[in-house]
């Protein structure tokens, strides 16, 4: 990284950008939508209960890493093996089963694996621990009605104010490729599941909140779910893969950074559904590859900049959250490893980090003039201590940018860089010249002042890198 600072040290040679360089306009007395304190999230598998030490207050390294993405995240237990979590209330012995449960890959049905009373207190313990909130899964997809309800009283009691939602099943869309239901499996079966089970968990619970429908990309079963169910849930929920399947060669970094038709298919259906119920929308699992993710594309530091990128395009679009899948060793998992061997933040971790760093407020008018291709992304936020922050994305691979940053009043500013000497490092990531420690423990080694000339700050963006700027006046 040594080589990195000394080069932006120096003159650089920027690329050439016609109508000159690109200029964005801050404007700080045009308020926007708000970024709550439980925007970031973070998504599991419900195998993962299996083994009931791992979501607990024992495992304190896993907490401190939540805790650093932000003081009240939500934790989302769900996945493919949601539909294969079985209630076991008496504690029925785990089967035998390693610590490293990933992301479900979905290529084959998994197996079916316990979820016991002590997985779920020793979940609640962790909660405590962390700061965060829970939205559970239940199994919809094998499970009856009323062991459904069972499992949903026991966890209801368990988590008391910590259970932000319920979720009765995982990509219900789905079910009629994976062999959960028949090939005619369609919205109409689904809605009338839906009820069934819906029923029998107010029945025992008679406020737990919900939402859903939790569909893997489907804008149709979004806006018809929200259309008959308004009165039922909370918030609505949806999946959001920007790549896959990872055997397909044409699934890389260049891909990934670029523009996405379906994500926007999803935002305008997720606002057309807002717009006619009222019902806010949450990203409830997301990550760059679908099936597990995709080395040298997942794991590398490209997907911090697109991480970064989604959370502030889904916060302009209206969104409450996001949680990103992960677990164990999965390629495309924010906090790898085991409670044996420790933890470790891999690339997508500090586009996270960068989103808390900049912290909650709410988001503030940009505008970008001369950066037409789309690969300088920019956003505004006045934080709830008042301070004005702008945070910009470089995702070009090839382009490095001069960029000119105009906001009234503003005599300067402070920059933390989130950087790797390439685009495809798997490594040698740093946010503000630090990297995060094994126990989550993170600080700024390196900030860079900036000095305005009238109201105009210079910003030099390398290619493919992030930067947090703070504005004073």
């Amino acid at each position: 990284m040594a080589a990195y600072w000394a080069a932006l040290a120096s003159p650089p040679v920027f690329a050439a950008r016609r109508g000159g360089p690109p200029r964005l306009t801050v404007h700080a007395d045009r308020l926007g939508g708000p970024i709550a304190a439980d925007f970031t999230g973070l998504s599991y598998e419900t195998s993962q209960l299996s083994d009931a030490s791992f979501f607990s207050p024992g495992n304190a390294a896993l907490a401190a890493f939540h805790r650093r993405l932000g003081a009240s995240g939500v934790l989302r237990i769900g996945g493919n093996t949601s539909e294969f979590g079985v209630w076991s209330p008496n504690g029925m012995p785990a089967q035998a089963t390693a610590e490293v449960l990933g992301p479900d890959t979905g290529r084959a049905p998994a197996p079916r694996r316990p979820v016991t009373p002590l997985a779920i207190d020793n979940l609640r313990g962790f909660l405590r621990l962390s700061g965060w909130r829970l939205i559970y899964g239940l199994n919809m997809g094998s499970e009856s009605p009323a062991t459904v309800a069972d499992e949903a009283a026991y966890v209801a009691k368990a988590m008391g104010g910590r259970l932000l939602a319920f979720q009765l099943c995982n990509e219900p869309d789905l079910f009629n490729r994976n062999g959960l239901r028949p090939a005619d499996y369609d919205y109409r079966h689904f809605e009338a599941e839906w009820q069934r089970y819906f029923h029998a968990v107010r029945k025992r619970v008679p406020h737990a909140p919900f939402a859903g429908p939790d569909t893997a990309d489907n804008p149709e079963w979004l806006l018809r779910f929200a259309t008959g169910q308004r009165h039922d849930v909370a918030f609505l929920s949806q999946h959001y893969y920007a790549e896959g399947p990872p055997t397909d060669p044409s699934m890389t970094i260049g891909r990934l950074l670029g523009p996405s038709a379906r994500l926007q298919a999803q935002l305008k259906s997720a606002a057309a559904a807002r717009q006619k119920t009222g019902l806010s929308f949450r990203m409830a699992e997301t990550n760059s590859c679908y099936s597990g993710g995709k080395p040298g594309v997942s794991d590398t530091f490209a997907s911090a900049l697109w991480a970064a990128d989604l959370m502030y395009r889904l916060a302009q679009a209206g969104a409450i959250g996001i949680n990103f899948h992960g677990g164990g060793y999965g390629w495309y998992t924010p906090v790898a490893g085991t409670r044996g061997n420790g933890f470790l933040a891999r690339p997508i971790y500090y586009g996270m980090l960068l989103f808390a760093a900049a912290g909650p407020g709410r988001l503030v008018t940009t505008q970008m003039d001369g950066a037409a291709d789309g690969s300088l992304a920019a956003y505004g936020i006045r934080s709830r201590e008042g301070a004005l922050k702008v945070i910009v994305l470089n995702k070009s691979l090839d382009a490095d940018v001069t960029l000119t940053i105009d906001a009234s009043g503003v005599h300067g500013a402070s920059v933390l860089r989130l950087v790797a000497p390439r685009p495809d490092d798997t490594t040698d990531v740093t946010f503000g010249g630090s990297v995060v420690g094994n126990d989550g423990a993170w600080a700024p080694a390196v900030t860079e002042h900036l000095v305005a000339h009238r109201d105009l700050l210079t910003l030099r963006m390398p290619q493919a890198s992030g930067a947090l700027v703070t504005l004073s006046a």
